[in-house]
């Protein structure tokens, strides 16, 4: 109850807040009790942001640097065309600029992990026609994440187990600052594999989409 004017009177309701990483209470104040994030906290993100839900807690990231944006925009360039539009390759896939992946929460039941890769795939035989939702329910055949600093410990540490639980066979981790391809395979029942790590100017021939040589100096020129 509150004291208003001479009268009690109820207090307001309040929500707790929603478990937002890098969020602090202000120096000397408790701690405040926080509930878990909601698809409901996502959708109410600013535009001008990133937002994933992990295991009930909401990830608001900047948008991507300059560096960040050059390396996704060529690699899905690269891949785009003999992959997605079987220009001078084999086709057989539909690849995406940030997908909205949409998993069951294994410990929430009801609740759900919303991620969102830089670049994902689907092979078309998996995935004959591109569903009428604003996400995807079907977990890719590829991801790739371009890292940055603000970033990469939830790619690596947190989204990277998800891809895994949900049976992504293969990720890349692109660092557009250390010039760095990682390559990592889904072992069955076993995770992932270690990375196999391409740097520079190396040309490279990358499962799955070896059929064409890649040159990674494209993704980091300015």
């Amino acid at each position: 109850m509150a004291w208003c004017a001479g009268a009690l009177v109820p207090a307001p309701h309040r929500l707790a807040s929603p478990r937002i990483s890098g969020q602090a209470s202000p120096m000397g104040q408790p701690a405040e009790k926080q509930r878990r994030a909601t698809y409901a906290d996502l959708e109410a993100v600013p535009p001008n942001k990133v937002a994933e839900l992990i295991g009930g807690t909401l990830h608001v990231f900047p948008r991507p640097a300059p560096p960040h944006a050059r390396a996704s925009s060529r690699l899905g360039i690269e891949l785009g065309g003999p992959f997605d539009a079987g220009k001078g390759g084999p086709g057989g896939w539909w690849i995406l600029d940030e997908p909205e992946l949409h998993f069951p929460d294994p410990h929430a039941p009801g609740e759900i992990d919303a991620l969102v890769p830089d670049l994902a795939g689907w092979r078309i035989e998996r995935m004959p026609e591109l569903p009428e939702t604003a996400y995807f329910a079907l977990a890719p055949d590829w991801i790739c994440e371009v890292l940055s600093p603000s970033t990469e410990e939830v790619d690596r540490d947190e989204k990277m187990p998800i891809y895994a639980r949900e049976g992504v066979r293969h990720a890349w981790l692109v660092d557009p600052i250390k010039r760095t391809l990682e390559v990592f395979s889904l072992l069955p029942g076993r995770g992932w594999g270690p990375a196999v790590v391409h740097r520079d100017a190396a040309r490279v021939r990358v499962e799955p989409f070896e059929a064409i040589e890649l040159d990674l100096s494209v993704l980091w020129a300015r």
